[in-house]
């Protein structure tokens, strides 16, 4: 006799690898690279302690993946955001919309590589993750300057990289998430002078 009943497949449950990041991501955001020791990164991950030293080498190399997630993630969002917009001056604005758009989350703690990078030793693998990211932010605020016909890039990408950096510090540290208004005044008054004049 066939069987009419259909049998469901185990769930496969994520790596030790992927358990080990998603706890990282999750405390190290809340709480501070430094706070948590690697007991409550192995325990909330439900690993031995042998297997955390086996994938990563050190809570250093840890916290430098969970950092180059995070990158990651943001550089998913912000590219996302860009492609979206229908105008090269739209693409700017968007990726200030993106970025607000964490500020209203409940868990927004600010900028991880701030936090993280202000805790770690100077030349090490959290400040060379840090530093990987911010010259990523550059790079896009450079790139979207230049296909605006801004007239001097650099010097916009500059200042655009401060606002973006000065309302994510804003918006955790006053408590402030309407700070992404007055950050987009700042911005559009920048477009204004830099980008030429449409007819």
């Amino acid at each position: 006799m066939i069987s009419t009943t259909t049998e469901r497949a185990p769930e496969r449950r994520p790596s030790a690898r992927r358990r080990l990041l998603d706890a990282a991501s999750e405390l190290f955001y809340a709480e501070g690279v430094q706070t948590v020791g690697i007991e409550r990164v192995i325990e909330t991950a439900g690993v031995a302690k042998a297997t955390l030293y086996n994938t990563f080498g050190s809570k250093e190399a840890l916290v430098r993946a969970y950092l180059d997630e995070r990158h990651a993630e943001t550089a998913d969002r912000l590219t996302a955001a860009v492609a979206a917009a229908k105008t090269p001056r739209e693409a700017i604005v968007a990726v200030f919309a993106a970025q607000a758009e964490l500020f209203t989350q409940p868990d927004f703690r600010g900028c991880a590589f701030v936090a993280a990078s202000s805790e770690a030793p100077p030349g090490g693998l959290v400040e060379q993750a840090a530093d990987e990211y911010r010259a990523w932010i550059r790079a896009l605020f450079r790139d979207l300057a230049v296909n605006a016909g801004a007239s001097d890039p650099d010097m916009l990408a500059a200042q655009l990289q401060l606002i973006y950096d000065g309302a994510g510090l804003s918006a955790r540290m006053d408590h402030r998430p309407d700070v992404a208004d007055p950050a987009r005044a700042a911005v559009n008054a920048l477009l204004d002078a830099q980008l030429p004049t449409t007819p």
